[in-house]
């Protein structure tokens, strides 16, 4: 019998984290497979150990397949989209967690909304200094209308994998090596399938971000597809510079298939919400930050809103860390992620 859910991790360098990730998976067994693709990373054996001890203790069926070469993040999403019998797909970074009794919760979920494509997920993200930051996007479940201006409203909310779930065989119609080092297929595969279906949003948190990222030591860069774009080991300026961009080359493919006006749409959009590529280079200092700034508007464009600027100047006058706990205090006054 067909699983109702694929829960596909796509791993590399972190078996200790996805021991981790595989603990945190407890709900009912026979609604879920787990698949786990290591992308021919350094540490591929320690990785094997740790889902063959995993496999040994737990009652879930889990498929662990290991790639020939070396595909990147891209080329990994779609081979796990392959691999899936689900009906639906979940991709998990593998150091990310589960929320303590929420799968169940979102696997009955799943079940009442099977006509619906696209979840969107909200999800917990923790602090290194233990403050627990909620992503909500709308104040409750919301049916989201198919069409460019969903698509749009959903590109920055859906880049983050964690929970990111989408209707399997469909995913798999749309399947193309065209966008691989833009570490963006996930975005792709949700823009493809929301233009012409419903959507829906989950208000219930599912999962745990991971926070690796804060150790400045990403594994992007690996892979053929990435080499020419991101250095791995570090989020430099140009790393950070070549993902950003990476959004406009998705949008711009898709407005060639489609005739959209998503290019110029989406830039606004990140605009509106560019905290997060701005505050990702201010540890690097003012003058480093500022130059970054610069190159965001001038290569990116991003510098098209008021709000691109106050999230600017506030990280110059305030920092990272103060900058972060006032949008967390916003977001818990409004309930959730502000729509401006």
């Amino acid at each position: 019998m067909r699983p109702l859910l694929s829960i596909c991790i796509p791993s590399y360098n972190r078996p200790q984290q996805l021991v981790e990730l595989l603990s945190s998976v407890d709900c009912d067994p026979a609604s879920i497979e787990i698949v786990v693709c290591e992308d021919h990373s350094p540490q591929r054996q320690n990785i094997r150990e740790s889902v063959v001890l995993f496999s040994d203790r737990l009652p879930y069926k889990i498929r662990y397949v290991e790639n020939e070469i070396n595909l990147g993040f891209d080329g990994n999403i779609r081979k796990l989209v392959e691999l899936a019998t689900g009906h639906f797909v979940m991709f998990m970074g593998d150091d990310d967690l589960f929320i303590p009794g929420a799968l169940d919760r979102f696997l009955k979920f799943l079940k009442e909304h099977e006509d619906k494509k696209y979840i969107l997920r909200s999800y917990i993200s923790i602090h290194p200094d233990g403050w627990v930051e909620d992503f909500r996007y709308l104040p409750t479940t919301t049916v989201l209308p198919h069409g460019e201006k969903t698509v749009v409203w959903l590109f920055k909310r859906s880049v983050t994998i964690c929970g990111f779930t989408i209707n399997r065989d469909d995913a798999q119609k749309v399947a193309t090596k065209d966008l691989d080092g833009t570490l963006l297929y996930q975005v792709y595969l949700m823009a493809k399938i929301c233009l012409e279906h419903d959507s829906i949003y989950c208000d219930f948190p599912v999962v745990q971000a991971g926070q690796s990222f804060r150790d400045d030591k990403p594994n992007f860069g690996s892979s053929v597809a990435e080499k020419s774009r991101y250095k791995p080991g570090s989020i430099s300026e140009d790393n950070s510079i070549n993902f950003t961009k990476a959004y406009f080359e998705v949008t711009k493919y898709l407005d060639r298939q489609h005739g959209t006006l998503l290019t110029d749409r989406v830039r606004v959009d990140l605009s509106k919400y560019s905290y997060p590529f701005l505050s990702i280079q201010r540890k690097r200092g003012v003058r480093s930050f500022l130059k970054y700034a610069n190159r965001l508007e001038a290569e990116c464009g991003l510098g098209c809103t008021l709000y691109y600027f106050v999230y600017k100047w506030g990280l110059v006058l305030l920092g990272e860390r103060l900058c972060d706990r006032f949008i967390g205090i916003i977001k818990n006054v409004v309930g959730h992620t502000p729509n401006f």
